[in-house]
C-alpha cells in the first residue's frame, strides 16, 4: 500500500500516476476542499501527526510514503521523515520544477531579493526602503509579516473563501488590503496598486513563480523570494510523472503489474552523454542524467565507457524496455563521439541501425533511421555539456536480425533498427507508441504516392485484404489494431483521398456503437444494442434468440438466417460508415470480413 501527502499540483500528479496501476492506495490531504477522483485510491483528510500517520502506516500496511505536498509544508516534511525513519519506510517526494536560479542581480534583467525566511525578508525590505508592498504568499503568511504590514502599506493576495477571509480577519488585518486570485493576474495587480516590489515565495512551475517575476520584471519592481525550505534527508526526489513511477517500480515491486522502461532514442541519449563526458575527461559514473523531451531529469544505467583516442569516445548502454514486448528489449546501444571541425551536431549511421530509403518519415533519405526526438535529446543534453562541433555515431549491434522482426521494411528502413521514441520512456503494450506508428506508417505511404489506404486490425485481415488489392504497394496496408477514429483522424490529417477499411464482425459491432476505439478495455459487445439494431432492420425475432445466445459476435456469421444476416449486417455498416464519417469524411469503404475472408459490404 502507497500513502501519497498531497494538496497540490504535484499531488494531482501522484494520483494520476498512481492510478494507472490500478492497485488500492491512499490520498491524504489536510482539508476537505481539493476535488480529486481516485479511480483506486481512497482519499482521507485532516492533519495527521507522526503518532497519527504512524498508526495508519501500521494498520494499513504501508510500504512507501510520497510527499507530494507544498514545499513550504515544513512541519508536515518533518512528520514523514519521522514516521518513516521509525517504521523504516522509503519516502518519494515529488518536488515542482525550479527554474530560476538563486541570483540576487539588477542587470536590466530579472531582479530577486533572496531571503531565508519571512524575518530576513522584513530586515531586507526595511533596509532597502520598501513601504509599499504587494504580498503573493497567502494568507497563512499575514500573521509573519505582522511586524511590516502594521507600520507600512501592504496588500495581502488570498483565495478568496471563508475558511481564508476568516484567518484574515483573526489577525485583524485590513479587509479593504485583500486582494484575491480569482479577480486579476499578477501583472494587473501591480498595475492597480503600483506598490514598490513584490514578495513571494521560491514555489517553482506550478506555483506560479516564473509569471510572478515576469510581471515584476516587467514592471520595473524587483522581487523579494523567501527560499523553500530544505527537505530532510533521506527523501527520493523526482520531478515528473516517469520518475515516480520508475521509483514506485523499484521500491514497491508488483504494485505496477506490469514495469515502464526507456525507448532506443533515450538510450543513444544516454550513451552519447557518457561518451561526451569520457571525451571531455570528466568522470561518469555508473549512471548518466539524462534530460528527457517533457524537461524531466532521469538516471540511466552505463554499461561501459572508454575513450579510444583524444577527440573520440565510446560508450554502451544497455536498453531496458521494462515488460513492453520490444524485439529490442536487452539490446545494447553504442554511441560513439568524435570531436568535429564543422559546427552543431551531425548524426551517422553505425552498425545495425536502418538506413532511410523512403521520404515521409521526416529524415533525410539515405540517413540513418533516428528519429526525430532522440536527435533533439541528444542535442540538447549534448550542447549543454559542449557548444562546438560533434559527430555521433550509433550502433546497435545485432541490429539488422532484429529488424526483420519489425515492420522496418514498410516504412523504407532497410539494414537495421530505427532509434525511436517520442517520450524516451517506454509504458508497457503503449497506446501511444502504437498510435505513432500508425502516424509513420501513413506518412510513409503519402510521400511515396499511395492514394488508397487499406486499413485493417492485423496480420489475418490484412492477408485476405492483400489477395484482394494485389497491386498495391507494401506501404499501402496500415494496421489499426483498436485504434480505428486514430487511423481515421490521421488519413484525414494526411489528405488521404481513399481509405478502406477492413473490419471484422467483432470490431463492428463495437463500431457500429459509436465506439472508435474498440479496445475490450475500453468497450464490450453490447447486446441490446444489438437486438435493437436486428429489430430496426426488420429482422425476425429468431434474430433476437440467436444474439442472446451469442459468447462471441462472430458467432452470428452462422446464426443467422439468410435474410436476416443481409438485414442485419448492412444496418452494422450503415451504422459503422455513420460512426466513421465524424473523423475521415472523404472516400471511405468498409469491408466487413469474416474468419474465411470471405466480404460482406454495402
Amino acid at each position: 500500500m502507497i500513502l501519497i501527502l498531497g494538496g497540490t499540483t504535484e499531488g494531482r500528479l501522484a494520483v494520476r500516476v498512481i492510478d494507472a496501476a490500478g492497485t488500492p492506495y491512499w490520498y491524504s490531504t489536510r482539508g476537505e476542499l481539493q476535488q480529486i477522483e481516485c479511480k483506486h485510491g481512497t482519499h482521507i483528510t485532516g492533519a495527521l501527526d507522526a503518532a497519527t500517520m504512524q498508526t495508519f502506516c501500521e494498520e494499513n500496511e504501508v510500504r512507501l510514503l510520497v510527499d507530494a505536498a507544498h514545499p513550504f509544508a515544513t512541519e508536515l516534511h518533518g512528520t514523514v521523515a519521522a514516521v518513516a525513519a521509525s517504521l523504516d519506510l522509503p519516502v518519494v517526494r515529488v518536488e515542482r520544477v525550479y527554474e530560476i536560479p538563486g541570483q540576487d542581480r539588477n542587470d536590466g534583467g530579472m531582479t530577486i531579493r533572496w531571503c531565508t525566511d519571512y524575518d530576513d525578508a522584513v530586515r531586507q525590505l526595511e533596509a532597502d526602503g520598501i513601504t509599499r508592498l504587494l504580498a503573493l504568499t497567502g494568507v497563512q503568511t499575514i500573521a509573519k509579516l505582522r511586524d511590516y504590514w502594521t507600520r507600512h502599506d501592504c496588500w495581502f493576495r488570498i483565495l478568496h473563501r471563508d475558511e481564508s477571509l476568516e484567518k484574515a480577519a483573526q489577525q485583524d488585518f485590513p479587509a479593504d488590503r485583500l486582494v484575491y486570485y480569482e479577480d486579476e493576474d499578477e501583472a494587473a495587480l501591480i498595475a492597480r496598486l503600483q506598490p514598490q516590489a513584490i514578495l513571494t515565495k521560491e514555489s517553482g512551475e506550478s506555483g506560479g513563480f516564473p509569471q510572478k517575476v515576469a510581471a515584476a520584471q516587467s514592471a520595473g519592481i524587483p522581487v523579494y523570494a523567501v527560499r523553500r525550505p530544505a527537505l530532510p534527508a533521506g527523501f527520493e526526489t523526482v520531478t515528473g510523472e516517469f520518475g515516480l513511477r520508475k521509483a514506485i517500480e523499484r521500491l514497491v515491486p508488483g504494485f505496477f503489474p506490469l514495469r515502464s522502461g526507456f525507448t532506443t532514442g533515450a538510450c543513444a541519449t544516454a550513451a552519447s552523454k557518457a561518451a561526451l563526458l569520457a571525451l571531455l575527461g570528466r568522470d561518469v559514473g555508473e549512471k548518466v542524467d539524462v534530460l528527457f523531451p517533457d524537461g524531466e531529469a532521469l538516471a540511466l544505467p552505463v554499461k561501459d565507457v572508454k575513450a579510444e583516442r583524444v577527440d573520440r569516445a565510446t560508450a554502451t548502454v544497455v536498453k531496458d524496455g521494462g515488460d513492453d514486448p520490444d524485439v529490442t528489449d536487452g539490446c545494447s546501444v553504442v554511441a560513439t563521439v568524435a570531436f568535429s571541425d564543422s559546427p552543431g551536431i551531425h548524426f551517422f549511421r553505425g552498425e545495425g541501425v536502418g538506413c532511410v530509403t523512403l521520404p515521409g518519415l521526416g529524415l533525410p533519405v539515405g540517413g540513418p533511421a533516428i528519429n526525430r526526438v532522440p536527435r533533439q535529446m541528444m542535442e540538447q543534453n549534448l550542447s549543454a555539456l559542449y557548444d562546438g562541433g560533434l559527430d555521433i555515431m550509433i550502433s546497435v549491434p545485432g541490429g539488422r536480425e532484429l529488424a526483420r522482426r519489425t515492420f522496418n521494411a514498410k516504412v523504407g528502413v532497410i539494414g537495421g533498427i530505427s532509434i525511436i521514441g517520442s517520450s524516451g520512456i517506454v509504458r508497457p503494450f503503449s497506446n501511444e507508441a502504437f498510435v505513432e506508428a500508425i502516424r509513420k506508417e501513413i506518412e510513409v505511404a503519402v510521400a511515396v504516392g499511395v492514394e488508397q489506404l487499406v486499413i485493417n486490425s492485423g496480420a489475418k485481415s490484412e492477408a485476405f485484404l492483400r489477395a484482394r488489392f494485389p497491386a498495391l504497394p507494401l506501404q499501402a496496408f496500415v494496421h489499426y489494431g483498436n485504434f480505428i477514429g486514430e487511423t481515421l483522424k490521421i488519413a484525414a490529417e494526411q489528405q488521404v483521398p481513399r481509405v478502406t477499411m477492413g473490419i471484422m464482425l467483432g470490431k463492428a459491432v463495437k463500431l457500429a456503437e459509436g465506439h472508435l476505439d474498440t479496445h475490450s478495455k475500453t468497450v464490450v459487445m453490447n447486446k441490446p444494442f444489438l437486438k435493437d439494431v436486428a429489430a430496426d432492420a426488420g429482422c425476425s425475432p429468431a434474430a433476437a434468440e440467436a444474439i442472446d445466445r451469442l459468447t462471441l459476435a462472430r458467432e452470428l456469421w452462422k446464426g443467422l438466417s439468410e435474410e436476416d444476416a443481409r438485414r442485419f449486417f448492412t444496418a452494422i455498416l450503415d451504422r459503422c460508415y455513420a460512426a466513421c464519417e465524424t473523423v475521415y469524411p472523404a472516400s471511405l469503404t468498409i469491408l466487413l470480413l469474416d474468419e474465411d475472408g470471405n466480404v460482406f459490404e454495402v
